[in-house]
């Protein structure tokens, strides 16, 4: 059994920290090296949606320094513009000179006509003339840039606020798994909550189990990954997510789990990393939730507590202080141990069962029938 056991689950001896692959928070935790020059290129190719993954800080930076550079880029072609024509303060203008800018006389007044042309503040102090027709031009271009520029930060600001992952922040697990007895079947339970009132549409929960495994060849398979099924009474799909569901994994001889014992999983070296998928009720954006486990994350004999209740008023209330909280149960020691229990005892059944059989044949002959004899009557005649 334990030579089965090793080949299936790896241990870790006395390792103490575990790190993760996927964090509580459902964070990955990889990194990637050695990347080519040309694979590296492909995000600023992708640049959508690197702009919209980076974080909040550079895009507020990305924000301020994208309008007050094109500010400042424009404010130095309308200067030359002015320069060029004579209109700045201290140059020698002739009589019936002709300026292409009204009141822009030097770099400060041309960053405030530049300023107020791309946010269409016009404040009337400062306006082209007409008599230039690089004024005209530059002018559209501005302002076909200014239009650019804003829509694209409002496109990547609205994009990371409507981030799915933002609504998966509202769906929690609980900190501990737990393995207990369930409706007859040794089973590993986790509880989900979702805290919005707002459900999630078409709901789906599946675990992968994340292990170190070696083939037959001596080949080390890292991160090996081997699926779990996670159901509730009710079914696996399409949950109805109004208050938290408790969700379960039966541990039979096809589960990766079978081989464990109360003793043997704090000493295992895997991860858990269960997955909830469903689509948002109010933006119809699909999100993911995701979190892992640990084998010291695994509680072996304890079951949840309750923790949804009916009011006096009638309404249903839920007690997330006891969301994670689990008291000690009556459970068996190991998947294997549970199994020849219930068959020695299914078999202990049958043949008493057929004893009771036997001895209610031996006794009642179907075919026997009982009738009543009332007076002895003397048939003999002489």
């Amino acid at each position: 059994m334990f030579q089965l056991l090793r080949g299936h689950i790896q241990p870790t001896g006395h390792r103490n920290r575990k790190t993760r692959l996927v964090t509580k928070d459902g964070r990955c935790n990889i990194e990637f090296g050695n990347i080519e020059s040309n694979n590296r290129f492909t995000y600023v190719v992708d640049f959508w949606t690197t702009f919209v993954e980076i974080r909040w800080r550079f895009v507020l930076l990305l924000f301020v320094a994208s309008f007050t550079g094109s500010w400042f880029v424009f404010s130095l072609l309308w200067f030359w513009i002015a320069k060029s024509n004579g209109d700045l303060t201290g140059q020698n203008r002739t009589d019936g000179h002709v300026q292409c800018i009204d009141n822009v006389n030097g770099l400060t007044t041309a960053f405030l006509y530049s300023l107020e042309t791309q946010t269409t503040i016009g404040y009337g102090g400062r306006a082209l003339t007409g008599h230039c027709a690089g004024t005209v031009a530059l002018i559209i271009v501005q302002s076909l840039i200014g239009i650019f520029i804003n829509c694209f930060m409002c496109g990547v600001i609205l994009a990371k606020i409507s981030l799915p992952k933002r609504r998966a922040k509202t769906v929690t697990f609980s900190d501990m798994a737990i393995i207990c007895l369930k409706k007859g079947s040794l089973c590993l339970l986790i509880r989900v909550a979702n805290l919005r009132k707002t459900l999630l549409i078409g709901s789906q929960i599946y675990g992968k189990l994340l292990r170190t495994t070696t083939t037959p060849d001596g080949d080390t398979i890292i991160l090996d990954q081997v699926h779990i099924d996670f159901m509730v009474d009710a079914g696996k799909d399409n949950l109805f997510f109004v208050c938290p569901l408790t969700l379960y994994h039966v541990i039979n001889r096809s589960s990766p789990f079978y081989e464990l014992s109360a003793d043997t999983l704090p000493l295992q070296d895997f991860e858990l990393v269960v997955f909830l998928d469903g689509t948002a009720e109010t933006t119809s954006s699909c999100c993911q939730v995701r979190t892992s486990y640990i084998p010291q994350e695994i509680q072996w004999g304890n079951s949840f507590l309750p923790i949804v209740s009916r009011t006096k008023t009638g309404k249903y209330r839920v007690d997330f202080s006891n969301f994670s909280k689990c008291v000690p149960v009556t459970t068996p020691h190991c998947a294997h141990c549970f199994e020849t229990d219930v068959d020695q005892r299914n078999h202990n059944n049958h043949n008493q069962e057929n004893h009771n059989n036997q001895q209610k044949l031996g006794i009642d002959n179907l075919g026997f029938q009982v009738i009543d004899i009332h007076d002895s009557m003397d048939v003999t005649r002489m």
